[in-house]
């Protein structure tokens, strides 16, 4: 029994085979080896993701809490850069004391966000009465000030003699570089 097959039907039946045979080689020797990194992979990037969520989720509620900061306290934001004048600072203080000096204090580091003045007043009363009308004109100020204790009161005749320090907070000009 003889097998009649043409020579273009042996030709096409070899190369099916080497085509086969390649298939299957790249198939174990590439696709295989590589499915099992791939998927290795996508987990690891799948716990990315999750981690991504959960750092995204933390930083939306910062921003959410940040904004409704900056809302709630816009007055201290603006407050804080504005800049201390001293002379415009005794004009508007004055009324609350017969006399008003102030004298600006050199801090030990200059890397502080804050000048220090010594203020000195002399008023024509029996009490401190309109010293505390003046710290609450403070709360109320164009600046941030604190009033540092101890707050010396001088008794001297009718008059009383008062001396404390006080810390003007504001940015200065060269400290902040990067404005928004």
């Amino acid at each position: 029994m003889k097998i009649n097959i043409s020579r273009q039907n042996l030709y096409l039946l070899a190369m099916a085979l080497t085509l086969f045979i390649a298939i299957l080689l790249f198939a174990f020797l590439v696709l295989i080896p590589e499915g099992k990194s791939y998927r290795e992979k996508r987990l690891v990037i799948k716990k990315e993701e999750q981690e991504l969520k959960g750092f995204q989720a933390v930083y939306d509620e910062t921003y959410e809490i940040l904004k409704n900061l900056k809302s709630d306290h816009r007055t201290v934001i603006t407050t804080f850069d504005n800049r201390f004048d001293s002379e415009r600072f005794i004009k508007q203080n004055e009324s609350f004391f017969n006399s008003l000096t102030l004298a600006k204090i050199s801090s030990g580091s200059e890397e502080a966000p804050f000048m220090v003045y010594e203020v000195n007043t002399t008023s024509h009363i029996s009490s401190p009465k309109s010293f505390y009308g003046f710290l609450e004109h403070l709360n109320k100020s164009d600046w941030i000030v604190s009033v540092d204790f101890p707050i010396h009161f001088k008794r001297e005749e009718n008059l009383i003699k008062s001396t404390f320090s006080m810390k003007v907070y504001g940015i200065k000009a060269d400290s902040n570089t990067t404005q928004q």
